[in-house]
């Protein structure tokens, strides 16, 4: 079956649209020619040069990636960091790079929503609506769900462990409460948790939490730090199960060179 690069990036902004982004962010297709017929596709979290490489042995040439490999404005492109070299493997190999980040992230249905899904809340809503409407979507950022019952923080620790198969989660000091109502911010969310109190939310998850956070003088939340790739890394697999149902005649695969960046010793 035959068709341009164009009508699968159709498919992924009526999913996602590109007007629920945060002004901020650089989402949409970020290199390539829309106009070139496609052939497969690779999902990714980030597109690296690595994962270009990959791209190219896999005969993709649309990569879908969570995070924009353009973020900053560029003034050169000399292949002197990580960023130049992407770009010119990308164009080099006419493949076409296309980001989503905060598109996903305001999703009712999106990077938060499926995080919740998969540490198993209930009665999921909004945690932090925007207070506007684009088309039929309430939009804004996390998740704030509920358990099935009441349990120890230890036992929440553990079970967010499970789910999200990471042994290594910092948190912030036990509160003694059970935990049942639960916040999620997937990706760096320490903004939230003004929000997360005045919700009278047991425990937030999210990542990249500074030191000064877990200095927080109350006994009103647990605060975890799951790290960023790990609370992000599902987020592959949910773009691939959308794009398998609406392109059944096309490849998508998931990246298997991106790995987490961060390393522990």
């Amino acid at each position: 079956m035959l068709m341009k690069i164009n009508k699968a990036l159709d498919i992924l902004e009526s999913w996602m649209p590109k007007e629920i982004s945060e002004d901020f962010d650089n989402v949409g297709l970020l290199i390539g020619d829309p106009s070139k017929e496609l052939r497969n596709i690779l999902v990714t979290l980030d597109a690296t040069e690595d994962i270009i490489e990959e791209a190219i042995d896999k005969g993709c040439n649309l990569i879908v990636s969570y995070h924009p490999i353009i973020f900053d404005g560029i003034k050169k492109i000399s292949e002197q960091d990580y960023v130049q070299k992407a770009i010119v493997k990308a164009i080099e190999n006419k493949i076409a790079i296309y980001a989503i980040h905060t598109s996903m992230d305001n999703h009712p249905n999106g990077i938060s929503y499926s995080l919740a899904k998969i540490v198993g809340l209930n009665k999921t809503s909004i945690l932090i609506p925007k207070g506007k409407k684009v088309g039929n979507l309430k939009i804004g950022m996390g998740t704030i769900g509920f358990l099935k019952s009441k349990i120890s923080e230890e036992k929440f620790l553990d079970l967010v462990k499970k789910k999200v198969k990471n042994n290594f989660i910092r948190h912030s000091k036990f509160t003694g409460k059970k935990i049942l109502k639960v916040a999620i911010v997937a990706g760096s969310g320490s903004f939230a948790i003004d929000d997360c109190l005045n919700n009278d939310v047991d425990a937030l998850i999210t990542s990249d939490l500074k030191y000064h956070k877990f200095f927080i003088e109350n006994d009103k939340i647990l605060l975890l730090d799951i790290g960023h790739f790990e609370s992000e890394k599902h987020i592959k697999l949910v773009i691939q199960e959308y794009l398998k149902k609406k392109l059944p005649n096309f490849t998508i695969l998931l990246s298997e060179k991106n790995v987490n960046p961060v390393n522990y010793f």
